[in-house]
């Protein structure tokens, strides 16, 4: 990278001490970037059209496999904050969710000849335990992956630059997952159409993706490094342990001001995801179109980060939900005015608006999105300065618990209304099509069964999550100050802060200063923050281990 460039985004470094570390840590990012898009893209409208259960049935598969994600999230983030490993708490895990990977998203995209129109039952059982499976591989490696970002990065901008490459990476991840299902769905005939004749297909898919993602994920785990953890104390685990380690998440404001913001953004997303193949293939009749629109979609989603970037880094964190998060607003409005293309005079018209909906709708989605992939480590400094403790894996993973309840109550929501509002699918659409040559309509009632998933309620919470964003405080400023603090507090013992810097630590955590572990156990000794000439504020441990690796880079 060229001095410029790096001045640009803010990198000081050579490539191998300040992108390389960045680039290692990002080849997981393939996996759980890529993965899950294809899932997003393919998997419901696979259990619907191609294994023929109903919409009601891939609700509940979703739902019970995504709960299920969310209960193992609590119980491998403890696991990694008390893991004593010369690898360190995290990196050994995504070693051991590699052979999970490979078996569990191969048979996601298997059914063994199962039928859903002829044993409904055993399809959906199937597909439950399957999902269950991928969903355990996804946590063993994600949990662990997003817990080692504060300790890889602890300066608040440092963070965003380990985020935006990461966001990089997940697109490095989809676009060629998306290719190779787009190659190979159009290698056997089911480009334009997915009917219960695409078995073969989505199995080539399911192996060859297995493959791409454990690779990204292998590499990740040999070329991270982390500090081991070996002489780690660890206190002793049981029930009211574990109860007392998540009431404390809680009582933190700025998580639970963000925690209620990216749930809000949850529901705006998750509903548009799983109702948005349904939304092209038959309220608008597009599905022909179906893979130019989700490459467009990826196009400007990928092409709003520079502009999340700059806003960030120029503004703060927040800064770029609250400017493109109104483009993803007018996409989803959209989809309140799409009308079915029977190739009339006016089918155009519609075909446009579709392409301008994919193209807003994700551009706008991807501010909310960095803003709350951003924030979320900045979390743990904030919980360290109420508990004096580091819990990145307690904290991750009791966002993720409520959250990922919430999204698989929501899949099946979104297959119950739309079933509910008489949407049909499967085989029954293409033999009637087939039987009569004519294109299946389907009911008034059903189309606005599409809207209201769509359309209405993700505008709905879309809207809430930008209120709610506007009432996190915590800027570059507090973030440094916090951390300065708690360095202080754990050289010496004890620290002194300003009154404005306590009601600062105050209003950021939501706690009284003197009941937090910052504010207790002081003695009289007074130990101000320190700053430097700029007046920022000198985090004493990180100023301690540049002085030591100056020291050893003059002796050589």
């Amino acid at each position: 990278m060229g001095e410029k460039i790096k001045r640009a985004i803010g990198v000081e470094g050579d490539f191998k001490t300040a992108i390389l570390p960045m680039i290692n840590y990002s080849y997981a990012n393939m996996f759980l970037g890529g993965a899950g898009y294809i899932i997003s893209m393919y998997f419901t409208i696979f259990l619907t059209d191609v294994v023929n259960i109903s919409l009601q049935q891939a609700g509940i598969v979703v739902m019970i496999a995504t709960i299920w994600d969310a209960v193992t999230d609590p119980v491998m983030g403890i696991i990694t904050d008390r893991t004593r490993s010369k690898f360190g708490r995290h990196r050994k895990y995504l070693l051991w969710g590699i052979p999970v990977i490979l078996i569990s998203y191969s048979l996601l995209w298997n059914s063994f000849g199962i039928n859903g129109r002829e044993n409904p039952r055993m399809a959906m059982i199937y597909f439950i335990v399957v999902y269950m499976l991928y969903k355990t591989a996804f946590t063993i490696v994600s949990v662990p992956h997003t817990a080692m970002l504060p300790e890889l990065a602890p300066e608040y901008n440092l963070r965003t630059q380990y985020n935006s490459v990461g966001y990089l990476f997940n697109s490095a991840g989809m676009v060629p997952a998306f290719g190779i299902a787009v190659l190979i769905l159009g290698i056997f005939g089911s480009g334009n159409n997915i009917t219960s004749e695409s078995k073969a297909p989505f199995l080539v898919i399911g192996i060859v993706l297995s493959v791409f993602f454990s690779v990204s994920v292998f590499l990740t785990f040999k070329t991270t490094k982390e500090k081991p953890s070996l002489g780690m104390h660890v206190e002793p685990l049981d029930i009211k342990y574990i109860l007392r380690e998540y009431v404390l998440v809680f009582k933190n404001k700025s998580f639970r001001q963000y925690f209620f913001m990216s749930v809000a953004y949850q529901f705006s997303t998750g509903f548009y995801a799983n109702s948005k193949v349904y939304y092209i293939k038959y309220l608008a009749n597009q599905y022909s179109r179906y893979a130019l629109f989700n490459a467009v979609a990826g196009v400007a989603e990928a092409g709003a980060f520079p502009l999340n970037y700059a806003l960030t880094i120029k503004y703060g964190k927040q800064k770029c939900g609250n400017i493109v998060t109104p483009l993803m607003i007018a996409g989803l409005a959209i989809g309140l005015f799409m009308q079915t293309d029977n190739g009339g005079k006016w089918s155009w018209i519609f075909a446009v608006l579709m392409m301008l909906s994919m193209i807003l709708y994700p551009f706008g989605m991807s501010g909310l999105g960095f803003v709350s992939t951003n924030i979320f480590p900045d979390l743990t400094d904030v919980d360290e300065l109420i508990t004096g403790r580091r819990r990145e894996g307690v904290i991750a993973t009791f966002s993720t618990l409520i959250k990922k309840s919430i999204a698989g109550v929501m899949a099946a929501m979104v297959g119950f209304t739309l079933q509910g509002f008489g949407l049909v699918t499967g085989d029954t659409v293409s033999e009637y099509e087939k039987a009569t040559g004519n294109l299946f309509t389907q009911s008034g009632s059903a189309i606005w069964g599409v809207r209201i998933c769509v359309a209405v309620i993700p505008i709905a919470a879309a809207l809430i999550s930008l209120y709610l964003l506007k009432s996190f405080k915590m800027n570059k400023e507090d973030h440094t100050m916090i951390r300065a603090a708690v360095a202080t507090k754990h050289k010496y013992g004890s620290v002194t802060l300003t009154e404005e810097e306590i009601k600062r630590c105050e209003l950021i955590s939501g706690q009284k200063f003197e009941k937090t572990w910052l504010g207790t156990g002081n003695s009289e000794e007074v130990h101000r923050l320190e700053k430097n000439e700029d007046g920022k504020y000198i985090i004493l441990i990180e100023a301690e281990e540049e002085k030591q690796e100056l020291e050893k880079s003059n002796q050589k």
